[in-house]
């Protein structure tokens, strides 16, 4: 039986409007992100959604608050749908990030861990949901990492291309299918 994956990247931060990488801080929503999450929140509560899947970080939290803090709709909090820890490099220039991304993805930031460890650990929620959630629609909100971790598992596109490409945003987020195995 297969899985509904709906994919939104948490709403605009203070961070992104400034041109910083965040990485594992919490981060906060801009006056801009918190309209945003608004907006989700009408476009996704009555989507067939039975279960929100969130980011613990700050930012992800908020935006999932926001969106559907007045719904029905639970929300579960999964700290492994956490952005790339860049280590000693959290909370630095994002534009020095996106240049020497590349020589980060099979080893890891300074105290940090690599993208390829991130996107790992994001995709092994995706293992997790169909012994709960098979046939059913559910949403997640994280990060980057967790859009690649979602790419790499329903394309097989590997972490090096990944990393490589640039992200683009999309408001309406992405939607994935995943199909389970007999047994799981």
């Amino acid at each position: 039986m297969s899985i509904e994956v709906v994919y939104e990247t948490h709403a605009l931060t203070e961070d992104n409007e400034n041109g910083i990488a965040t990485g594992w801080l919490p981060g906060r929503l801009s006056e801009r992100g918190r309209r945003n999450a608004v907006v989700m929140g009408h476009r996704r509560r009555d989507d067939g959604i039975a279960a929100v899947f969130c980011s613990d970080l700050r930012r992800a939290a908020e935006t999932a608050e926001i969106a559907f803090g007045s719904t029905d709709i639970p929300v579960l909090y999964d700290w492994r749908l956490r952005e790339c820890d860049f280590g000693d490099r959290n909370g630095t220039a994002g534009d020095a990030m996106k240049r020497d991304r590349l020589d980060y993805v099979d080893r890891p930031y300074p105290n940090g861990e690599s993208h390829a460890q991130a996107i790992a650990r994001a995709a092994a929620v995706l293992e997790d949901l169909p012994s709960r959630w098979a046939g059913r629609r559910v949403m997640v909100i994280g990060h980057l990492a967790t859009y690649r971790a979602l790419e790499h598992v329903a394309t097989g596109r590997s972490v090096r291309e990944l990393v490589a490409d640039t992200f683009i945003w999309r408001e309406e987020g992405w939607e994935y299918r995943y199909g389970t195995t007999e047994g799981g």
